[in-house]
C-alpha cells in the first residue's frame, strides 16, 4: 500500500516537477493535458476557459492551424541555424514586424525573451548616448536580468546583484511635471510600458506619454517603449504606442510575438541601428528559423483573421458586461485589462477557477488581470460575466 502511494505521488506531474526543479513558481492546482482555441483540458477532465494565455503568450490561442502548420513545416525544413548565416524566414519575420510598427521603426534584432529585449535596449541606449543614467516609471516591470531588473519598480527586494549597472531613477507615473523636471541631458533613456502589465494593466495617461516623448527629444535622449505585454495586437493596435500617437526610438516585444515559441525582438530606428557595430549585440538562438516562422504566422493570422478588430470588440463587451459581482471598474486597453475587485483579487481569482475560468492576479492586490488569446469570442465573455455574477457578494 505504501509503495502504491509513493508511486502515485511520483506519477503526479506537480510532485515530480517540484522534486526535479527549483521551486520558484507558485503553481495552480491544475495540470493541462491539451488545449484548443481558448480552452484547456486538464488531466482530470476539467475544461478551463483560459483568460490568462500563459502570461499573454498565447496570442492565437491553442492549435491555430496557421501557427501549427508553420511550426511543423519549418521544423521539417530547417529546425535551426544561427545568425552566422542569412535566412529567408528571418528576413520575412523582420520585414513583417517592422511593417506593423510605427513608421520610424525600420530594424529588428531578434532575441528570446522580453527581459533580453529590454536588456539590449538599455545597452544600446547607453552606447548611443554615452550616458549612464536611465529613468523608468514607478510600478513598471521590465524583467529579471541585471539591467531589466534594475529599472523594475521595487526589484531591490529580489534583485540579487551586488550593484546596479547604471544610475536609475523613477518618474512617478502620470506625473507630467516630474517627467519634464527629471529628464535632462544626463539621461541616456526613459523606458516605459504604455500599459503597465504586472501593475494590473494600468494604462498611462496620453498626456503623460506625450510628455515623455517631448522631454526626451528636447534632451536628445532615447525613449524605449516596453511592449512585451501590450504589443502584437493585444491593445487593439499592433503596438499600444500607436494609440498614443507617438514614435518611440525603440520598442521591445516578446510574449505574443511567436504565439508560444520563445521569441523576442528589439525594434529600432535606422539612426540607432547605424550606430551599432558588428559584435556589440548577439544572441545564439535569437531569430532562429522556428521562432521566425512562428512570428510570420502570428502576424499573418492577425491580419487575415482581423484580430485587431476582434480585440476591440471583445474589450467593449468586457467593459459592458463584466462590471458585475465583485468587479467595480475596468482599466487597461484591448485584451490587456485590469478588473478592480471589491475584495482581494486573489479571492476572485480562486472563485473563478472554481468556475473553470483561469485569470491572473497582479502586483496590485485589488486588480484581477485578463490577458486572453486575441481569438476570444463573445460566448467566452458571456461565460466570464455569468461566473462573476455568481460570486457571492460581500456581506
Amino acid at each position: 500500500m505504501v509503495n502504491e502511494i509513493v508511486k502515485d505521488r511520483l506519477l503526479d506531474p506537480r510532485t515530480r516537477e517540484a522534486a526535479a526543479t527549483v521551486a520558484v513558481y507558485p503553481q495552480l492546482p491544475i495540470v493541462p493535458k491539451r488545449a484548443s482555441g481558448c480552452d484547456i483540458v486538464t488531466t482530470d477532465g476539467r475544461h478551463i476557459l483560459d483568460l490568462y494565455g500563459g502570461h499573454a503568450v498565447a496570442a492565437l490561442g491553442y492549435g491555430h492551424p496557421k501557427l501549427t502548420a508553420a511550426i511543423a513545416d519549418q521544423s521539417a525544413r530547417l529546425l535551426f541555424q544561427s545568425n552566422a548565416v542569412a535566412l529567408e524566414i528571418r528576413a520575412s519575420a523582420a520585414e513583417k514586424l517592422t511593417a506593423v510598427a510605427p513608421e520610424n521603426i525600420q530594424r529588428a534584432f531578434f532575441v528570446n525573451s522580453g527581459a533580453e529585449a529590454n536588456e539590449n535596449a538599455l545597452r544600446v541606449a547607453c552606447m548611443n548616448t554615452q550616458r549612464q543614467k536611465i529613468l523608468a516609471i514607478t510600478h513598471g516591470f521590465h524583467g529579471r536580468t541585471a539591467a531589466a531588473a534594475a529599472v523594475t519598480w521595487n526589484s531591490e527586494t529580489w534583485y540579487g546583484f551586488p550593484q546596479l549597472p547604471f544610475e536609475v531613477e523613477f518618474i512617478p507615473r502620470n506625473d507630467i511635471e516630474a517627467a519634464h523636471e527629471m529628464i535632462d541631458a544626463d539621461v541616456a533613456a526613459v523606458i516605459f510600458e504604455p500599459i503597465q502589465g504586472v501593475a494590473g494593466a494600468f494604462d498611462l495617461m496620453p498626456e503623460f506619454v506625450n510628455a515623455l516623448r517631448q522631454a526626451t527629444r528636447a534632451c536628445d535622449c532615447l525613449l524605449i517603449a516596453d511592449e512585451v505585454q501590450s504589443g502584437m495586437g493585444r491593445s487593439g493596435q499592433f503596438f499600444a504606442v500607436q494609440f498614443y500617437g507617438i514614435e518611440p526610438d525603440m520598442i521591445t516585444a516578446a510574449k505574443s510575438i511567436a504565439g508560444g515559441i520563445p521569441c523576442g525582438a528589439l525594434l529600432v530606428t535606422d539612426r540607432i541601428a547605424a550606430n551599432i557595430k558588428k559584435g556589440q549585440l548577439g544572441s545564439t538562438f535569437g531569430g532562429g528559423p522556428l521562432a521566425a516562422a512562428a512570428t510570420v504566422a502570428v502576424i499573418d493570422a492577425i491580419h487575415e483573421d482581423e484580430l485587431l478588430k476582434n480585440v476591440r470588440a471583445r474589450e467593449a463587451e468586457i467593459r459592458e458586461h463584466c462590471v458585475v459581482g465583485p468587479i467595480t471598474s475596468i482599466q487597461g486597453m484591448g485584451l490587456l485589462l485590469g478588473l478592480k475587485c471589491d475584495r482581494p483579487a486573489s479571492e476572485v481569482h480562486a472563485a473563478l477557477l472554481d468556475h473553470d475560468i483561469l485569470t491572473g492576479t497582479s502586483a496590485d492586490p485589488e486588480i484581477l488581470r485578463l490577458l486572453p488569446p486575441l481569438v476570444l469570442q463573445s460566448q467566452n465573455v458571456s461565460r466570464l460575466s455569468e461566473a462573476l455574477g455568481n460570486i457571492v457578494p460581500l456581506t
